[in-house]
């Protein structure tokens, strides 16, 4: 019989971790992602099952959150194959090496401090370094490509479906045997958002015997795309002819991208003022560049800016910054300036350095258009903090703030419960990569309009799959 064990995004959106272990021993990991918010200690506890027992990684897409920990999953003895779209081994790569760079780069800011007061001793070492990134890429990997049947272990096969969340992004229908019979579980990853800028609308599979479905919307519908459209624009447009400039907090993939379709637009129509756009983050510029690779992935928009420009994101007026000094000779400007920098969530990165410098003036916006995990800058923020803690200095919040959630690259409630309801067969549903009580929301929810009974899965317990029920029971 199979089991299932959650090791992340269990009660929580981040940390992606799923095991399953099957009968004849094979041992299979959807996603291994680190820890965001205020559960990021648990990116250094230990994982809760054995790396070298892992037979293979199959990985949904390439957000932190899903990829982040595979570089201390090889550290501890995976060595098993890695299988995910080639885009997704694109961007996978992308976000991990600008994750290590950052981490050692905390690292020496950390020793040097600390060796002044004798404390060295007491740092932390960086989860991972550039180096252990570079050594994933060592393993044997397996390209998926959509719709397309792959054996990824003895008896195991596997099918990538387009997830329509960011480029390359996938849920997996898992086929397996037991003796005689044939089993099904489906992994969600993350599903996105059927009005997506950037994005096509994800794949509908047929049947979900045991599914595993991502929640971090399950409470709520998003505003639609139209009006956080206009909400956004009537943002840009009253800052920056108020003598301000707009500051965007943004996801170095997809979120990015698509602010940057949405400003193209504005150019093109003749709604964008006079103004410059820099997007001040290396990694979203080198993640741009991979999606301008894979143009015909891309929503129908997109491929006609592609078309008529040969490039589906750049217009006049848009500016890439790498070098850290232009990015400093940004915050000199005094107005006319759109600024779109990471972190998404404000844990880190540029974002931080022009919040010191253009939060505290009234003149100025702020636009967040992602999600704010719980214990991060964005969400202090967005709570309607009046002061901020940057670089141990406090700054006083001024600037106009804005949440625009109709941007989000996941599913909704609506959405989430059309997509299983979509399918002839529907079994067993594990809700996964959503807060506690919004998955309680959804939980009731799926009861009332689908009649089906959903499990909150929990860290530790072990769910024990077969045709006719679920069992669970605590793992040891």
């Amino acid at each position: 019989m199979a089991i299932l064990e959650s090791h992340g995004a269990d009660e929580v959106v981040t940390g992606s971790c799923h095991l399953l272990k099957l009968e004849n021993g094979t041992t299979i990991l959807v996603d291994c992602g680190m820890y965001q918010g205020k559960v990021e200690h648990r990116n250094w506890e230990p994982f809760g099952f054995d790396p070298a027992k892992v037979d293979v990684l199959l990985v949904t897409h390439a957000h932190l959150d899903h990829v982040g920990r595979i570089p201390k999953l090889v550290k501890e003895g995976f060595r098993g194959t890695i299988v995910a779209t080639e885009a997704t081994f694109e961007l996978a790569n992308v976000v991990l090496l600008d994750s290590a760079k950052l981490m050692e780069e905390e690292y020496r800011t950390m020793y040097r401090k600390a060796q002044r007061r004798g404390e060295e001793k007491k740092v932390r070492p960086p989860l991972y370094t550039v180096e252990d990134v570079q050594n994933v890429w060592l393993l044997p990997t397996t390209y998926a490509q959509y719709d397309k049947t792959i054996t990824v272990a003895k008896g195991v096969k596997a099918v990538y479906r387009n997830a329509g969340h960011i480029l390359g992004s996938a849920f997996i229908e898992l086929s397996y045997r037991e003796g005689p019979e044939k089993h099904k579980i489906v992994f969600s990853g993350d599903l996105g958002n059927l009005k997506a800028i950037v994005m096509p609308k994800q794949e509908q599979p047929k049947t979900a015997p045991h599914l595993v479905i991502e929640s971090t919307y399950g409470d709520r519908n998003h505003r639609p795309m139209k009006e956080s459209i206009i909400e956004f624009k009537k943002a840009v447009k009253s800052t920056l002819l108020n003598r301000g400039n707009v500051v965007i907090p943004s996801f170095a993939i997809e979120r990015t991208q698509d602010i940057l379709c949405i400003l193209k637009q504005m150019y093109l129509d003749g709604e964008l003022p006079t103004c410059k756009v820099f997007l001040d983050s290396p990694m979203a510029i080198r993640a741009t560049s991979v999606f301008n690779r894979y143009v015909s992935e891309l929503s129908p928009q997109c491929q006609e800016f592609h078309r008529k420009d040969g490039d589906v994101f750049d217009f006049p007026g848009l500016h890439l910054t790498v070098d850290v000094e232009d990015s400093k000779r940004i915050n000199e400007i005094d107005h006319g300036a759109i600024i779109i920098a990471g972190s998404g969530m404000c844990t880190g990165g540029r974002i931080l350095h022009h919040f010191k410098h253009q939060i505290w003036d009234r003149r100025n916006c702020v636009i967040f258009v992602g999600y704010q995990a719980e214990g991060s800058l964005g969400r202090e923020i967005v709570d309607g903090a009046r002061w901020i803690k940057i670089y141990h200095e406090k700054v006083r919040v001024k600037a106009r703030i804005y949440t625009i959630n109709g941007f989000s690259a996941h599913a909704d409630q609506n959405e989430l419960i059309r997509w299983m309801k979509g399918m002839k067969e529907l079994g067993d549903i594990f809700l996964v990569h959503g807060e506690l009580d919004k998955q309680q929301v959804l939980k009731k929810v799926i009861r009332k309009k689908l009649g089906k009974k959903a499990v909150i899965v929990e860290e530790g317990v072990d769910y024990r799959l077969d045709a006719s029920r679920t069992k669970k029971t605590k793992s040891k």
